[in-house]
């Protein structure tokens, strides 16, 4: 291994107790007094080339960077009137728009409003990540001083972006009830869940879709015309972050192929299961954002030699209309697959199963599509090893912040405190540990498995977990090979009740368990993956409130275009089966 001296620069101070600790912490003993003279020094220069680094100037690639503007970029907290779900974070008391949109620039998007997932950087707003301000270095928010690549270019073809959406603490909870800035409210049913992380982007796009339906929330009683909304959103999905939310309100979510929209300037969980993807409720919609925000940015190393160049981009919308044009004879012939694992998956309920299971078939069907049923016994564990390859390395990014491995941009305004672990002694330590333990639990828990990995786990479980997700690819890739499409539920229930804000930690997590079962193997596998509304059922504690249930398309990686085409053709199925109905009355 290379050593690197800096000629002449001063040795930061290192005693021996010092190095005594570092040894004691490593467990390695019995060191000599003459090899701890000699690994002193070694680690002195080290310590001057980081101080070094933290001394100089830092480095922005350009291309993140927003064009100098003189509009009005001011943010705010929207008011309870304006907010009544808690979906917003901050919004633009003008909303932002390309001032100068680039030769690139497809105009698919023009005038469309969009609510941004707050974890995603927006050059003037805070990045927030659902958490306290004491959490961040100096106990107060920093608006960032860039904007992430999808954000860039949402804005160069023509998008508008009213402000960021709550987001649940470090984006750790598939259910809205642990931001710091309060639970997140279905709009469908005030007082339920509107699912996380990306909680107030499907809330928003939801209740933008019900305000044409419903003048007059119902469930507040109140009218809907001051409540602000989205009629597009981005979020993250690292274990069914865009898909769970869009199935409890009842919208489109897709989580693409991994490597094919860069996260350039996102928050980052864990490399491997990143990923953006839109959040809307029509198919057109979700084309046209994924024709924008696909595509290599030349920063983000998720993305690979299958990553598409931005001239090579797919042009889904196009895609979607021509499909949308042909004549159901015309649409050639369809093989979905029930995978038989997804509705036997332990928590999905037997009223969810029965809807998946009926709309799929009596839609896709209509539409002529042959329905099968196939198997993929890998899927059973799918959820054990998404998580035995993510969680004992996933503190170092999501918690700590800190890139490893390759090269990676870290946005410099997304800093957390505990970055440095241990926690500090004293009362700063203690604050910072209250706010983890109350707020967002399953943070604690992230911590504490990479910990368990560390102290007491055989080593090696975790590669041999990556080994066993390349099985399970190729497991998936198979039955693809046999069908177009897999059909899976994909929330295993309609949207419970939030707990109360003062719920035990015990509540807290256990309200989580299972709820990413059939959606987080394909983050780890990287297939593309999206919810699509398929029926409504009663709330068990409501019976007089219909909740809207989801269907999960699961295709082939970098067919992204086929999971939307079965979506539209679920939904051809439903119009010729609706005329049929009319055509007998």
């Amino acid at each position: 291994m290379s050593i690197v001296v800096i000629p002449g620069a001063p040795l930061p101070e290192l005693s021996d107790s010092d190095l005594d600790g570092l040894l004691a912490a490593l467990n390695i003993r019995n060191v000599s007094p003459i090899d701890k003279a000699a690994y002193k020094p070694v680690l002195q220069s080290f310590m001057a080339v980081m101080n070094k680094v933290g001394a100089e100037s830092d480095y922005t690639p350009p291309a993140l960077v927003p064009e100098p503007s003189s509009a009005d970029h001011s943010f705010r907290a929207p008011t309870l009137a304006e907010n009544p779900m808690n979906a917003w974070s901050h919004v633009f008391n003008t909303p932002l728009t390309e001032t100068s949109p680039s030769s690139l620039a497809s105009g698919l998007l023009q005038g469309r409003v969009f609510a941004v997932k707050d974890n995603i950087s927006v050059a003037g707003l805070p990045t927030t990540i659902g958490l306290s301000p004491q959490l961040f270095a100096g106990g107060q928010y920093q608006p960032a001083d860039i904007s992430a690549t999808v954000v860039s270019r949402i804005l160069a073809a023509g998008g508008v972006i009213r402000g960021t959406s709550t987001c649940e603490g470090w984006c750790a909870s598939p259910l809205s009830h642990t931001s710091f800035s309060g639970h997140v409210h279905n709009p469908w049913l005030h007082g339920h869940t509107s699912g996380g992380s990306s909680s107030g982007s499907a809330a928003l796009v939801a209740a933008h879709h019900m305000k044409r339906i419903f003048p007059v929330d119902t469930a507040l009683q109140e009218p809907t015309g001051a409540v602000l909304t989205a009629e597009i959103a981005l979020g993250s999905d690292q274990a069914g972050s865009v898909r769970i939310p869009s199935s409890y309100c009842g919208i489109y979510g897709l989580k693409p192929t991994f490597g094919l929209v860069p996260y350039t300037g996102a928050a980052a969980m864990s490399p491997m299961i990143d990923h953006l993807g839109p959040m809307a409720a029509s198919l057109e919609d979700v084309a046209a954002v994924l024709e924008t925000i696909a595509g290599y940015d030349g920063l983000d190393p998720r993305m690979s030699p299958e990553s598409p160049l931005r001239v090579n981009v797919m042009p889904y919308a196009a895609i979607l209309a021509d499909f949308r044009s042909r004549n159901v004879t015309e649409l050639g012939t369809w093989k979905i697959g029930l995978l038989r694992e997804g509705f036997e998956m332990t928590g999905v309920a037997d009223a969810v199963r029965d809807t998946v299971i009926t709309a799929a078939e009596k839609y896709f069907e209509a539409a002529g599509a042959q329905v099968i049923h196939v198997s993929v016994p890998g899927h059973a564990d799918g959820a054990v090893l998404w998580n035995a390859s993510t969680r004992p390395s996933m503190a170092t990014w999501l918690l700590q912040g800190r890139g490893s491995g390759h090269l990676t941009y870290v946005p410099q305004h997304i800093q957390p405190v505990t970055g440095q672990l241990p926690l500090p002694e004293g009362d700063a330590g203690l604050q910072t540990a209250s706010v983890l333990n109350k707020h967002t639990p399953a943070a604690v828990n992230i911590l504490l498995s990479q910990q368990v990995t560390n102290s007491l786990l055989t080593p090696g479980l975790e590669a041999k977990a990556h080994r066993r997700v390349l099985g399970l690819r190729a497991e998936y890739d198979a039955a693809l090979d046999e069908v177009d499409v897999l059909i899976t539920p994909c929330a295993p229930n309609v949207a419970r009740p939030l707990p109360s804000a003062s719920a035990s930690v015990a509540d807290k997590l256990a309200y989580a368990i299972g709820t990413t079962n059939n959606t987080a193997p394909f983050n780890a596998t990287g297939h593309p993956a999206m919810n699509v509304p398929c029926g409504f059922l009663p709330s068990p504690e409501r019976p007089d409130a219909l909740l809207p249930v989801g269907m999960q398309v699961i295709g082939k990686r970098f067919e992204d275009d086929k999971v939307i085409l079965a979506a539209a053709l679920f939904e051809r199925g439903k119009h010729i089966v609706s005329l049929g109905d009319i055509h007998q009355q």
